[in-house]
């Protein structure tokens, strides 16, 4: 699973980030993706790294830009097993 975390300009409310989620649905195929405007940040998990032009282009349709793209494997947080 990768983590893709993209830095996005202009998310203003709740409603910003519900466009911007489901204008990645449509065009890519992402396992969960959720947006924070208070970060200013997108956050997507898909089975491999989604093509940054695409990303770009997507975001940018839907009115917002794009500052940073990054991909790494994605790491499950929480319990550790640790007792």
């Amino acid at each position: 699973m990768i983590e893709t975390r993209v830095k996005v300009d202009g998310m203003m409310c709740g409603m910003c980030e519900a466009h911007i989620n489901d204008a990645v649905r449509r065009a890519l195929p992402v396992k969960k993706v959720s947006s924070s405007h208070s970060r200013g940040e997108t956050v997507i998990l898909s089975g491999d790294a989604p093509d940054e032009q695409v990303l770009r282009d997507v975001i940018g349709a839907a009115g917002y830009e794009v500052k940073s793209v990054s991909s790494a494997p994605h790491r499950k947080k929480g319990f550790l097993g640790l007792f």
